[in-house]
């Protein structure tokens, strides 16, 4: 890995499981007419995807989820050159998270954290983020 920050995901945030559709039309607009149709059927009445646990901020299909919920499959549905990965995993969670629980909020400062100290106290240690525990 080369210097500055690299994207970690961060236990508890969830924030890109918001998929309500008048806030995400780039991400429509991303996805194949398949894939589409399962992330509509994915949403919730409010605008949560229903697989989402929102009290433990935890996803009931982390292991079984769809290409599109994984972090390392948008910079190909977006296009995005592979040495500009991290930088868009980044601004995509910085983005989601300021929308969802604010700029100055905790979860914003332990992405902020995380992103710095990849492997450390706040960082996920890999697929168990999100996961609901046995």
């Amino acid at each position: 890995m080369g210097a500055g920050p690299h994207w970690s995901c961060i236990s508890g945030c969830g924030a890109c499981c918001r998929l309500d559709p008048e806030q995400r039309s780039e991400a429509l607009e991303a996805l194949s007419e398949q894939q589409r149709q399962l992330y509509l059927s994915m949403v919730g009445a409010d605008g949560w995807c229903r697989h989402f646990n929102t009290g433990s901020r935890s996803c009931r299909i982390y292991a079984d989820r769809p290409e599109f919920c994984r972090v390392g499959a948008l910079a190909q549905l977006f296009a995005v050159p592979e040495d500009q990965e991290e930088a868009f995993a980044i601004g995509c969670c910085r983005q989601q998270i300021r929308e969802e629980y604010g700029g100055r909020s905790v979860v914003m400062r332990r992405f902020e954290r995380a992103t710095r100290l990849t492997g450390g106290p706040f960082a996920s240690p890999g697929p168990s983020e999100h996961q609901t525990q046995p």
